[in-house]
């Protein structure tokens, strides 16, 4: 009767259950540590970067990196030296500013890991309830932004310093304005009721989503491409170039209901 038990229960067993025992096993202590979320961020971050800062070295030598580029007739791929000084920009805010109030607000948070991982389908439910919540706050977040003078200039006008943007540029932004981000994340999680395993697939995404977002490439397999109800990178590009409109970071459907959609351009000028 046991064996029968144990069988069907292994049976029953949701099929991310080895990846979850492993991670939660030998993971255990790094994934309750409450600066966790910020090295995370970061860390994923630039390693998402890496394979557009081979594209841009290679825009100088390959005429068919060049044409995907979106900007490609208003000015030459970012150099390594604008890389190195966004790189050590990003560092800083998150060392004084990001990761201490980010572990602040972690520790507020419940630190137990559950046994049990979540199925595949509460784990895509759970994943997209994220990202429309998130998508929904940072569309008023952003608004608000460049509505209200103050913030704009005090909070979000150094992000606009690009107006052709590059992947690392993502993050170039004042420490204010990457907190909140940070914050809006961490907080989608929250509500949402997230099993740790779907956050961390959700961080995961949304880091990629946004270093796509602002890569300055319109790649044929981008996921825009794809689905037709994100934006991509020429979408935000667009809003980059004419600082106005487009102001949700992935989906268009705020921006559509809300009148603030504006058609994107593959070659700004």
């Amino acid at each position: 009767m046991n064996v029968h038990s144990t069988e069907h229960g292994e049976a029953n067993a949701p099929v991310l259950q080895c990846l979850w025992e492993y991670v939660k096993s030998a993971q255990e202590e790094i994934l309750l540590s409450p600066y966790m979320p910020a090295y995370y961020a970061f860390m994923t971050h630039l390693l998402l970067c890496a394979p557009f800062l081979a594209l841009d070295a290679l825009g100088s030598v390959c005429q068919r990196v060049r044409l995907w580029r979106i900007a490609a007739d208003a000015s030459p791929p970012p150099s390594l030296q604008q890389w190195s000084e966004c790189f050590w920009r990003v560092l800083y805010k998150y060392l004084i500013c990001v990761l201490p109030v980010t572990a602040l607000f972690q520790m507020v948070r419940s630190h137990a890991l559950p046994e049990l991982a979540p199925s595949v389908w509460q784990l895509f439910v759970e994943v997209i309830a994220c990202f429309l919540l998130f998508d929904m706050l940072f569309y008023i977040w952003h608004l608000t932004m460049h509505r209200v003078p103050w913030l704009y200039r005090n909070i979000h006008q150094l992000h606009h310093q690009h107006r052709i943007t590059f992947a690392l540029a993502a993050q170039d932004a004042s420490s204010v304005e990457l907190l909140s981000l940070l914050l809006l994340a961490l907080s989608s999680a929250w509500v949402v009721g997230c099993h740790p395993l779907s956050e961390a697939f959700f961080h995961l995404i949304n880091s990629w989503l946004a270093v796509e977002d602002h890569c300055g490439y319109d790649l044929p397999w981008a996921l825009h491409r794809l689905l037709p109800f994100l934006g991509g990178a020429p979408f935000h590009q667009a809003h980059h170039s004419i600082h106005s409109g487009n102001y949700a970071p992935y989906f268009t459907h705020w921006d559509h209901l809300f009148g603030t959609y504006r058609a994107s351009s593959s070659h700004p000028k």
